[in-house]
């Protein structure tokens, strides 16, 4: 990919902290600003780089040695830029010239996405064998031996047996990165598994000062536990006899990749405060210094379990999509988490049409634990936490809401925020609890510091039947919406309501699943509705990996327990098993671009659960493209797609240009009047203000054996007119690429109604008889 526009601009970054230098007769406040300026132009050694990014600053800087001591990184190997820390005044000049795309402060609004999941993965395939599990079956690559992957996160705990190296080869000739050694990790920390590690903190460093080694390593070693789950689940080896704390969803674990190659790329830090341990934040100056580095060093595919809070960022301004371009443009696959922020919709990030968006969803396994209420109702909960109340006996039941201490405000009085319980009304009772605000884990902490006895933590309506389960620091379990309800209503009936909270155990093959996570963030996708997002779902409920010894499961203020495993939930945990799909992809056809590798994840992804019954949200209705994009991913099918939408780094540019006008590469000038969002060769199909008709065409590239002919089949939105042309496709050979037509049109509806205002879905699909390509339409009429 690339092409002659790859002869272009440079991607100039700079980093500015909220941190002051004084000049000689004043103060000016600094910052870290990121300032890009596209592709580098033509082949230069790194020194005529560094000397170009030095003489930019020069131009806004005072002298050759603050132009120097202001810069913070210089990206060189696949985005040409540098972080500095500058005034504001400095960052619009630079921004004001002509070779810069965009100056944008760095500013650490980006933070982490918070065994039997591969099993489940196999089920979803729709075949159920001696093997089912979304791994490749055994071969000489079935584990992507030689394939790279780059995990950016908060580091890794080396001594993990997901990461040992038994039975794997010497590492890829072609790797060129580094074991970088710091607080309690040295080079031999890395090893045929882990073969790379690096850590970027300077952006970080100039917005909190000195990382504070109570909390954190200053090295790759993780302290947080985020990055080692992540890393496990991608590529994590096959380890027996596995199990979470209290011996919860034992068996087997292992990553989707377990033969790939693990490279390290810490980018994520404690945020200061009352306890950083709870939450980390990540740096664009940092996160682009680490793509940078990665494509350098020779990666296949990036795991970016990160995203952005807030209002999302311009293509231009947004430093994983700006990374991930560049990354693309040389066949890196980069796969992202889409967020938490959900079931509202229009809370997805990483929007970028060149990464691929990971929703959550759940997977066949549950914790149940009953709850026998004193009227003889039994009610399943869910829960993993080890300790059990003694005497298997009736404790008194209260709900929180009738237990706070006074002030508390009505609205949150359910919650057990710290320091709400009063002590002399929940004293040796289980405390009916509600989600919502502050972390599911606290809420136990301070029903157990108010003296109560167990926790038992119910949904909010929004939640519906998604349970997310934890190693809370007392007895307790989890409830859905219906179920806490029904106990509330139980409390409030009787004088002296009472609880028997039985021993949890696994189950699996739960009915139906998987489930779409209801925190998981949905679309539309807000900074361009032509493009769908989420792309695809994978497991993100409920999920064991490998886990830092530096964390207790709740990573609580005083939790000092530690275990080598633990069940996370987020779309954290849905990326890294996409990453390993991509992994394998690249394992088996390494010759395939970024694009045509995210084309055969998502035509391939199925829209039915387990049972072969629609997918569902956790509320109990359908859910949709705007929940799960293409799919729930299915890697098998991914191997062998049939055809691909495939897509080039001028592609990408001439969307961004049509997409808010941003002008990503000045080698490429925007067209005066460039085609629309919708018209990129994209996998999924999303129109946003259809107006009478649109005619789209896409382009597919035959990568199954030889010749064939596929014929399409349409499901048309509701009040939408959908016609493809020509309806089959013939191809003489591998490599061949046929275009085809769609023409869309809002029609009226039986009555004369018409769908104004509002999303409908359908679906287009190619098939030859052996493989099915499925694209998803979302159309909404102006």
């Amino acid at each position: 990919m690339g092409g002659s526009m790859a002869t272009s601009s440079l991607l100039f970054l700079l980093v500015l902290s909220s941190f002051s230098t004084a000049s000689a007769a004043f103060t000016k406040p600094r910052q870290v600003y990121v300032v890009y300026l596209g592709e580098h132009a033509g082949a230069k050694v790194e020194e005529e780089i560094l000397a170009g990014h030095h003489g930019l600053l020069l131009s806004v800087k005072g002298s050759e040695e603050e132009a120097r001591a202001s810069l913070l990184y210089s990206y060189k190997h696949s985005l040409n830029g540098f972080a500095a820390l500058l005034s504001e005044e400095e960052a619009t000049a630079l921004s004001a010239r002509t070779e810069v795309v965009s100056a944008f402060p760095s500013n650490g609004r980006w933070s982490p996405h918070t065994t039997r999941s591969w099993e489940f993965v196999g089920l979803e395939e729709g075949v159920r064998g001696p093997d089912d599990t979304g791994r490749l079956p055994p071969g000489d690559k079935a584990g992507g031996e030689d394939v790279i992957v780059g995990v950016l996160d908060s580091g890794i705990w080396p001594e993990s047996r997901s990461f040992g190296d038994e039975g794997l080869g010497p590492m890829p000739a072609r790797w060129k990165g580094v074991c970088q050694g710091g607080d309690s990790f040295s080079p031999s920390s890395c090893n045929r598994k882990i073969i790379g590690a690096r850590y970027y903190v300077k952006a970080y460093e100039a917005r909190y000062g000195a990382v504070n080694t109570t909390n954190a390593y200053r090295s790759p070693r993780d302290h947080d536990g985020h990055g080692t789950h992540t890393a496990s689940t991608v590529a994590g080896r096959t380890v027996p006899g596995v199990a979470a704390l209290g011996g919860f969803a034992p068996g087997t674990a292992s990553g989707g990749a377990p033969l790939a190659r693990v490279a390290v790329y810490k980018v994520c830090w404690p945020i200061p405060g009352p306890n950083p341990n709870i939450e980390n934040t990540c740096f664009e100056a940092d996160m682009l210094a680490a793509i940078d580095d990665a494509v350098g060093d020779g990666v296949d595919v990036m795991s970016v379990s990160i995203g952005s809070t807030g209002k999302p960022l311009p293509f231009a301004e947004d430093g994983i999509a700006v990374g991930a371009l560049h990354a693309a443009m040389r066949g890196v696959v980069l796969v992202c988490s889409g967020g938490n922020s959900g079931p509202k919709p229009a809370t997805v990030s990483n929007l970028a049409p060149w990464m691929l968006t990971v929703a959550a969803s759940s997977i066949d396994r549950a914790f149940i634990s009953p709850i026998k209420l004193g009227n003889g109702m039994v009610i399943m909960g869910q829960t993993v936490t080890p300790y059990q109340l003694p005497g298997n006996k009736p404790y008194p039941l209260v709900y929180a809401a009738d237990a706070v201490v006074p002030g508390t405000p009505a609205n949150v009085s359910n919650q057990c925020l710290p320091k709400s319980l009063a002590p002399e009304k929940v004293r040796g009772k289980i405390v009916v609890c509600l989600r919502g605000t502050g972390l599911r884990v606290e809420k136990g902490l301070e029903v157990k510091q108010a003296g109560g006895a167990a926790i038992i933590l119910g949904n909010p309506p929004a939640f519906g039947g998604e349970v997310p389960v934890d190693a809370h620091v007392l007895p307790g379990t989890a409830v859905s919406s219906v179920d806490v309800n029904a106990i509330i209503r139980y409390i409030n009936s009787s004088s002296s309501p009472t609880a028997v909270l039985d021993p949890s155990r696994t189950v699996v093959d739960v009915k139906p699943s998987p489930v779409m996570a209801q925190f998981s963030s949905r679309g539309p996708n807000v900074n361009e509705p032509n493009i769908l997002k989420p792309d695809v779902t994978a497991p993100g409920l409920n999920i064991l990996a490998a886990w830092s010894e530096a964390s207790s499961p709740t990573k609580l203020d005083g939790d000092n327990r530690v275990v080598k495993y633990n069940i996370m939930s987020g779309t954290s945990m849905s990326c890294p098993h996409v990453s390993a799909t991509a992994v394998l992809l690249k394992s088996a056809h390494p010759g395939w671009s970024s694009a045509a590798i995210r084309s055969a994840i998502m035509t391939t992804a199925t829209t039915s659960n387990a049972e072969g019954g629609p997918m569902m949200d956790a509320d109990g209705t359908v859910a949709g493209p705007m929940d799960y994009g293409s799919g729930h991913i299915r890697p098998k099918h991914a191997l062998d797609p049939g055809l691909v939408y495939d897509a080039s780094y001028q592609d990408y540019l001439l969307f961004a240009c049509a997409s808010g006008g941003a002008q990503l590469d000045h080698s490429l000038p925007c067209p005066a009047t460039p085609p629309p969002p919708y018209q990129l060769n994209h996998p999924s199909l999303a129109i946003h203000g259809l107006n009478g008709s649109v005619t789209v065409q896409r382009t597919v590239t035959n990568v199954g054996q030889g010749s064939a002919r596929y014929s399409v089949a349409v499901v048309e939105p509701m009040g939408v007119s959908v016609k493809v042309s020509p309806r089959s496709l013939s191809f003489a050979r591998t490599g061949e690429k046929k275009s085809f037509r769609i023409k869309i049109e809002a029609t009226k509806g039986r009555g004369g109604w018409r769908v104004n205002g509002q999303f409908v879905a359908g679906s287009y699909t190619w098939s030859d008889g052996v493989h099915v390509v499925r694209s998803p339409l979302v159309v909404l009429v102006a």
